[in-house]
């Protein structure tokens, strides 16, 4: 998950209408279902997205991200988040996670990396020309990404609100926050779940 910078938690967990149920097995019991593609994890933010008693419960903080855990299909990790005005992530990536997200109010900007960064060793990296990649994310836009993928997420605007829904999988093993001057990015720090939940 991006984690927020400064953000109310809002409830532990609250079931989405599109989560995935476990399939019976012999014997009367149950077990998960196999783990969900990318296409799968698109569909359950956009399904979330169009769940309009979910997006009011989102209480909206003036000066701080806001979020609710949503529980993902097939074991994946979701969260629905409100973006004042201004506010965003910076860069980091999702580990060993792939996911998606869509924008349900407002915009959003992405900014990423065109490039896999190694996963440990480094503190400093130069970028070569040409990795940076931007895009615009109005209402109902979304992507997905694949693992180690490099990004800040934007809300631009100066006086509305954004809110969106995201979904990965594996659940977020850890978090790597990014610094960045011109073409140096710099390694700051790595979260863990604790860290966010």
């Amino acid at each position: 998950m991006s984690s927020p910078r400064s953000a109310v938690p809002t409830a532990a967990s609250v079931p989405s209408p599109s989560a995935a149920p476990s399939a019976p097995v012999a014997g009367g019991s149950t077990t998960t279902s196999a783990a969900p593609t990318v296409a799968e994890l698109m569909d359950f933010v956009r399904g979330a997205a169009r769940d309009e008693a979910l997006i009011a419960s989102l209480p909206l903080d003036p000066e701080g991200r806001t979020w609710i855990r949503l529980d993902g299909p097939a074991g994946s990790e979701a969260w629905l988040i409100g973006w004042p005005p201004g506010t965003g992530t910076g860069w980091h990536d999702h580990a060993d996670s792939f996911g998606a997200f869509t924008t349900v109010v407002g915009a959003l900007k992405e900014h990423s990396l065109a490039v896999r960064l190694p996963t440990d060793g480094w503190k400093t990296l130069e970028l070569t020309e040409g990795v940076d990649r931007s895009r615009n994310l109005a209402t109902g836009q979304g992507r997905a990404f694949g693992q180690n993928h490099v990004h800040e997420v934007l809300n631009e605007s100066e006086t509305a609100h954004a809110v969106s829904v995201h979904a990965y999988y594996p659940p977020l093993p850890r978090i790597r926050r990014f610094s960045r001057t011109g073409a140096v990015l710099r390694l700051e720090q790595t979260e863990s779940p604790e860290d966010w939940q």
